[in-house]
């Protein structure tokens, strides 16, 4: 029998699920403990009739989504460099600013979600969980440092199951109204306080460090794809990757509001993360109500590690500073330590770092659109007009949804 020849190399395209992943890291932004206390209010206090805002402010994020990570796999640059890039070292260091009290806010969110639910499981103090939410939270990101990116994507990616599966398990003991769940898709409001709680819900959707982070991600992932062929599939597997875990995403918020709408409504004092999970364990048990704070604890865990990891994208893309990832998450978790400590409730706290978010939201939504529209950039792959104007109507609407509910706060209306 003759001996067997080497076979000639052949270059095979990845299948398209290996190429999938970033938009899952990114998309935990949106399942982040401050969501889960607007859903579980919305549902409590008006039962369906804001479901209409979560699925509109999850096409919105599909489009952000994917405009960032397209910006990022066409130039082969992140979000922040490009903006670093085009700024001089004084309008650079004020933009790091801003973005910088946009992270500690956002990691304030998540610490207080974890050590609520550690307080919850537990009963630790929420100062210890709040320590042990962030030394978790480093770990996560060690895998990110020493296995890589797609280590971490894993990961993350197994974190939103697990935060899919402690948010919805409920739904399966429940008794949903099919006609008032879809009668809820149907825009409409039920007075001031209803539109206030739907601004804040939709004002926080597209998280500013979501927005800078996917840049990155898909250019750490894919690179830059100089071949109009593999950079053609690469871009629609991005279309595939933001819409699977958006609509992931966004069905566990919607399966957040309709658990509370069809358990909740109007009992009292659910206003607050842990009276809609003292409620829940009273209707539902204490079984389901231990698998909602697990969620909570993993949501927590997961996005503060996000968190941390577009913090450091910030800095070094309008710095040129990088720090390792524990170091700049150690940075970040003491001031949230201080806001439990010093905070007179912990839904306050996340009262107020949604609010801080907004403010933030424009400084990244802005340019990523104007950016995406730049054929000087994008080349062949610039945005599309009728996807351009779809994105400029969406920044506008968030950016006066947000100036309406800071004004509505600062005139005493939150």
């Amino acid at each position: 029998m003759p001996a067997r020849t080497p076979d000639a190399p052949t270059t095979r395209r990845p299948r398209l699920v290996t190429l999938l992943g970033p938009a899952f890291v990114a998309s935990v932004a949106y399942v982040d403990p401050g969501n889960v206390a607007a859903n579980l209010t919305a549902g409590a206090r008006y039962g369906y009739l804001l479901v209409w805002v979560l699925v509109a402010a999850n096409l919105m994020a599909c489009l952000v989504q994917y405009l960032s990570a397209k910006l990022g796999l066409v130039t082969g640059r992140s979000l922040p460099q490009l903006l670093g890039a085009r700024m001089r070292r004084r309008r650079r260091i004020a933009y790091w600013l801003q973005a910088e009290v946009a992270a500690v806010a956002t990691d304030i969110a998540e610490i207080v979600g974890g050590a609520i639910a550690l307080h919850l499981l537990f009963d630790l103090p929420l100062i210890l969980g709040g320590v042990l939410t962030g030394a978790v939270s480093m770990g996560i990101l060690a895998v990110q440092s020493r296995r890589g990116e797609r280590s971490f994507e894993m990961v993350v990616t197994g974190l939103l199951v697990l935060i899919t599966l402690g948010f919805t398990a409920g739904l399966f003991t429940s008794h949903v109204n099919a006609p008032d769940l879809l009668a809820g898709l149907g825009p409409r409001f039920a007075g001031p306080d209803s539109v206030l709680l739907a601004a804040s819900m939709l004002g926080a959707t597209v998280m500013p460090h979501a927005v800078y982070l996917h840049s990155s991600l898909t250019r750490d992932r894919h690179g830059r794809a100089d071949d109009p062929a593999t950079r053609r599939r690469l871009i629609i597997a991005t279309r595939w990757d933001v819409g699977i875990s958006l609509v992931i995403a966004g069905g566990v918020n919607i399966g957040m509001l309709v658990l509370a709408a069809a358990n909740l409504r109007g009992v009292d004092a659910t206003d607050t993360i842990e009276g809609a999970h003292a409620a829940i364990t009273s209707a539902m048990g204490p079984v389901i109500g231990a698998v909602f704070a697990i969620g909570l604890l993993i949501s927590g865990l997961a996005s503060t590690s996000v968190g941390a990891l577009a913090g450091a994208e910030v800095m070094d893309g309008l710095l040129h500073i990088r720090i390792p990832l524990t170091a700049r998450r150690l940075a970040t978790l003491l001031p949230a330590l201080l806001v439990l400590a010093v905070a007179p409730s912990p839904t306050w706290a996340l009262v107020l770092s949604q609010v801080v978010l907004s403010l933030a939201i424009p400084f990244a939504l802005v340019p990523l659109v104007r950016y995406t529209s730049r054929r000087s950039l994008m080349h062949d792959d610039v945005t599309h007009p009728l996807t351009q104007a779809a994105a400029w109507l969406t920044s506008g609407l968030i950016i006066c949804l947000n100036l309406g509910l800071l004004a509505l706060l600062a005139g005493g209306r939150g």
